[in-house]
């Protein structure tokens, strides 16, 4: 009986798991956002937001499950913990309470854009190390400054 050898297994260094964590973080909590404006957006408009807002949130969603099994298949650890996104993301905070259509755009697109950031901070880096993960990364990118640019347009006069 001849025993093949598996070639050797690709894990993250602790630098490509850092980076990772870092957009991950940032999907959470754009995720746990987008959700917080979602139900608490009023004013002119209100419905069609409401439901674009739900479709940002499951992007994210998507977005961040995908980085978090990405990090497990080469071996690094995610952590969505709540403590952890309150004391790692980069994303503003949103304001508490009842937020108006025009001012909940704002928000979110710089929740949008600001994660859209993290991952082209990273990119470089992950790319160099990993050709495979910055392919989901470039995914990611297109995805969050697609909707970005969508949701801004709300706001947007000509």
């Amino acid at each position: 009986m001849t025993t093949v050898q598996s070639p050797a297994h690709f894990r993250a260094s602790t630098k490509l798991a850092g980076h990772l964590q870092r957009v991950l973080t940032d999907l959470i909590a754009l995720h746990l956002n987008g959700k917080q404006a979602h139900w608490n957006v009023v004013g002119h408009n209100f419905r069609d937001l409401h439901l674009q807002l739900d479709e940002i949130v499951d992007l994210a969603r998507e977005y961040s499950d995908t980085v978090a099994e990405r990090m497990r298949a080469l071996d690094a650890v995610p952590d969505g913990r709540p403590t952890t996104l309150a004391r790692a993301t980069t994303l503003p905070p949103l304001p508490p309470g009842e937020q108006s259509t025009i001012d909940t755009v704002d928000a979110l697109t710089a929740q949008l854009r600001g994660a859209a950031a993290t991952a082209r901070e990273v990119h470089d880096d992950v790319d160099a190390e990993d050709p495979s993960t910055a392919d989901l990364l470039h995914q990611l990118i297109d995805g969050l400054e697609k909707q970005a640019w969508m949701l801004s347009s709300e706001n947007r006069n000509v």
